[in-house]
């Protein structure tokens, strides 16, 4: 299974892109979002040292226009959903992934339940 080290190595080599490239692209989505992102943060990311958390993770899916489940390096379509290019869209899955990190982990397992409930129905 890939990471989201390969894969932000990955959009830097189809791009020619540095760091400082992903970083004036992330900047803004930071800003509207109240999330830091600092060269530090994205170098440890691209290294592989430390994985970044959910809100900064939707924070660098929705600057790259990449789904967040691939930029953490599963198996599934790299493009967002129709529904994730709406401004709307983005700010409220912005809301659930900040929300989802305030959550025990108990908690975590059954909103995750509930969301897999709502996506086969």
């Amino acid at each position: 299974m890939k990471t989201t080290a390969d894969r932000l190595k990955e959009l830097m080599n189809e791009n020619g892109w540095k760091q400082v490239d992903i970083l004036e692209k992330v900047q803004p989505v930071c800003e509207r979002f109240h999330v830091k992102i600092g060269k530090s943060d994205l170098s440890q990311y691209v290294n592989g040292k430390v994985k970044p958390g959910q809100t900064k993770l939707t924070a660098m899916g929705i600057a790259l226009n990449v789904s967040e489940g691939w930029l953490m390096g599963l198996d599934v379509p790299r493009e967002r959903t129709d529904a994730a290019k709406n401004d709307d869209v983005d700010t409220v899955d912005f809301e659930i992934a900040s929300a989802v990190t305030k959550l025990s982990p108990e908690k975590k397992r059954e909103a995750l339940r509930y969301l897999l409930y709502l996506l086969d129905h």
